[in-house]
C-alpha cells in the first residue's frame, strides 16, 4: 500500500494539470506499452507471491501490492484514484454502497463515547444510520438546521465532538449546504468536515475547495449514471492535520495494536493516513468492498460524467420552471429557481447548476399525487434518482408511507412534511412560534381543524407501532405542550365522543352527568398541568 499511495500521488500530480473533462476520461489509469487501453477487471479474490517475506511486507504496509480483494483490488484502486483526481483529493477508496461510504468515513474517526454534529437535512437512510444505528454503538449526534446561524452551529459542539457531517445538496430536500460556514465551525473545534457530494458530483461542486476535509459519494447515482451498479466512495483532501489534534483522534495518532502497532498519521502523513486506516482496519474487519465488476461499470459512467451533468441540469431547470408556473403545482424546490430559498447559496457553490433532481408538491395533496403518478408515460416510477432515464417517486405513497390517511381525514387532520426553514417562517409571529425550538431533523406537522386533539390521538397511536417516530410537541389554543403533554392530550376523547357521552348522561340520573363533567374537567386539568 505504501508504494500504491506513492504512485497514486504522482499520478494525481500529473492529472491536476488537466481539466475535469480530461480527468473523467483519462484519470486513474495510464496503460503501459502493450497493456489494456481500458481499465482491466481483476476478478480475483487472491494474489500470488513467491515468498512469505514478500507477503509479509504487504501486511506491514511496507510494499506495494495486493493480497486479498476484501481489502483492496487493483480495479477498484484505479477507479478510486480517478474519483480522487476529480475531487482534488490525495487518496480515495471504493465501498459497496454510499451508505457504507458514509459509515466508514464517520466510524473511522468516531468510537464509543464520540459525538457528531450533523446537518438535519440529509438523506433519510443516513439520518437513521447516525441517529439510530451509530447511537447503538455509543456515538451521539446533535442535528442542526443547515440554515442555522454560526452561533447556533457552534453551540452544538461538545468536548467529545469528532466530526461534522452534511450533504452538498440534500437528498431529497434539495437544501444547499453552506460548506464554508460548516467548515469554519468544524475547524474552530479541531474536527474535520465530511460532505456527501453525491448530487452535484465534482463536475458541479468540489467541496474540498470550500473547506471540506473528507468527501463521500453514493456512486450508485450520477457517477454510475445508468442504474447498473451499487457503490460508494470516500475521498480524503489530505489537508486535515490529525497530529495537531492527536488527543481527539487516537485511532490515527496512536499505535494501532490490531495492525502491527502502526501510527497511521505518522507513517502516512496527512495525505494518506485516513484512507490507509479505513482500508487496513475497517475494510479488513467489515469487508464492505465494491466488486471489481461494479467498479468497471462505475468507470464507464465516470467517462461520460462531464457530458451528462450539464444536460441533467439543463433538463431539471426546464422542468422546475415549467412546474413553478403550472396552476396545479403548489410548490417547487430547486436551487436554480430564483424563488428558491437556496438560490443564493446555489449561485455561490453551484454556479454551473446543482443536479437533475427536482422536488415539487401538487395542489390536492396525496390524492393528486397518486393521480399524477398513475398518468406518467415517459418517466418511470423507481426507488432511485440520478440516472440517464427520467424517474419519478412519490415518497408519501411509497417509500415514506407512515400515516393512516383515512384516519387523519376522518378526524379533519391535515398532515404535511415541510422543510424546517419553511416552518420557521410560517410560525413567525404566531402561537406556533413556540414550536421553533423543536424543529430539528426530519419534521412532519399535523393540524386538527374540527377537533384540536385529534392529531395527538392518531399520531400517539401510530407511534406505538413506529419506533422511529418521535413525538416532539404541540400547540392547542395557543398553549404549548411538550411530548408528555401531547400524550396526555391523546387521552382526551374526540368531540363527537364527548358530546355522545354528554347526551347520554342527560337521559341518566344527574349523578351520571356530574361524573362525565368531572371526567372532562380532570382531563383538561391534567393537560394543563403538563
Amino acid at each position: 500500500m505504501k508504494g500504491k499511495l506513492h504512485e497514486e500521488k504522482k499520478e494525481l500530480q500529473k492529472m491536476s494539470d488537466y481539466k475535469l473533462n480530461t480527468r473523467c476520461v483519462q484519470g486513474g489509469y495510464t496503460p503501459g506499452n502493450g497493456e489494456p487501453r481500458q481499465i482491466p477487471i481483476i476478478q480475483s479474490t487472491t494474489f500470488k507471491y513467491d515468498t512469505s517475506e514478500d507477503m509479509g511486507r504487504l501486511f506491514d504496509l511496507e510494499a506495494e501490492g495486493y493480497f486479498y480483494t476484501r481489502l483492496q483490488n487493483p480495479t477498484n484502486d484505479m477507479v478510486a484514484a480517478k474519483i480522487a483526481e476529480l475531487e482534488g483529493g490525495t487518496a480515495a477508496m471504493l465501498t459497496s454502497s454510499g451508505q457504507a461510504a458514509n459509515f466508514f468515513a464517520l466510524f473511522n474517526i468516531c468510537e464509543n463515547g464520540s459525538h457528531i454534529v450533523s446537518s438535519s437535512s440529509i438523506y433519510g437512510g443516513t439520518f437513521n444510520l447516525i441517529e439510530v444505528t451509530m447511537k447503538k454503538m455509543g456515538i451521539d449526534v446533535t442535528f442542526v438546521s443547515p440554515d442555522c446561524t454560526e452561533e447556533e452551529l457552534n453551540a452544538a459542539f461538545k468536548d467529545n465532538t469528532r466530526a461534522v457531517f452534511g450533504e452538498t445538496i440534500a437528498n431529497p430536500a434539495l437544501t444547499v449546504l453552506d460548506i464554508e460556514k460548516f467548515a469554519r465551525a468544524a475547524h474552530a473545534h479541531g474536527v474535520p468536515l465530511i460532505v456527501d457530494n453525491t448530487f452535484p458530483t465534482p463536475i458541479n461542486c468540489r467541496p474540498i475547495e470550500w473547506g471540506a476535509d473528507i468527501v463521500t459519494h453514493s456512486t450508485t447515482k450520477y457517477m454510475d449514471g445508468h442504474g447498473a451498479a451499487v457503490g460508494g466512495a470516500i475521498v480524503d483532501s489530505g489537508k486535515f492535520d490529525w497530529m495537531a489534534h492527536a488527543d481527539k483522534f487516537p485511532g490515527l495518532c496512536t499505535p494501532d495494536e490490531s495492525y502491527h502497532g502502526i501510527t497511521y498519521a505518522e507513517k502516512f502523513g496527512k495525505e494518506g493516513a485516513f484512507i490507509t486506516k479505513c482500508t487496513a482496519q475497517l475494510m479488513r474487519d467489515l469487508g464492505c468492498i465494491q466488486s471489481p465488476q461494479h467498479a468497471f461499470y462505475l468507470n464507464l459512467g465516470l467517462e461520460s460524467l462531464h457530458v451528462r451533468m450539464p444536460r441533467h441540469v439543463e433538463n431539471a431547470q426546464a422542468v422546475a420552471e415549467f412546474l413553478e408556473s403550472h396552476e396545479k403545482v403548489a410548490h417547487v424546490s430547486y436551487s436554480g429557481l430564483k424563488s428558491d430559498p437556496y438560490y443564493e447559496l446555489g449561485q455561490k457553490y453551484l454556479p454551473n447548476g446543482g443536479c437533475g433532481v427536482v422536488s415539487f408538491e401538487l395542489k390536492g395533496g396525496r390524492a393528486a399525487a397518486e393521480s399524477f403518478m398513475k398518468r406518467l408515460k415517459l418517466a418511470a416510477i423507481e426507488t432511485h434518482v440520478a440516472d440517464a432515464r427520467t424517474c419519478c417517486l412519490n415518497p408519501a405513497t411509497s417509500t415514506h408511507r407512515q400515516m393512516n390517511d383515512e384516519q387523519l381525514r376522518e378526524a379533519g387532520v391535515v398532515y404535511k412534511v415541510y422543510k424546517n426553514t419553511m416552518l420557521h417562517l410560517a410560525f413567525d409571529g404566531t402561537d406556533f412560534a413556540q414550536l421553533d425550538k423543536d424543529l430539528e431533523g426530519p419534521t412532519a406537522i399535523a393540524f386538527g381543524i374540527e377537533d384540536e386533539t385529534a392529531p395527538a390521538r392518531i399520531i400517539n397511536n401510530f407511534a406505538k407501532e413506529a419506533e422511529a417516530l418521535e413525538i416532539k410537541s404541540g400547540v392547542v389554543d395557543g398553549e404549548y405542550y411538550d411530548a408528555a403533554g401531547v400524550k396526555v392530550l391523546a387521552t382526551i376523547p374526540s368531540k363527537d365522543e364527548l358530546i355522545s357521552k354528554l347526551l347520554g348522561s342527560l337521559q341518566s340520573p344527574i349523578t351520571n352527568f356530574a361524573r362525565v363533567v368531572k371526567q372532562i374537567a380532570e382531563a383538561q386539568g391534567e393537560t394543563a398541568a403538563e
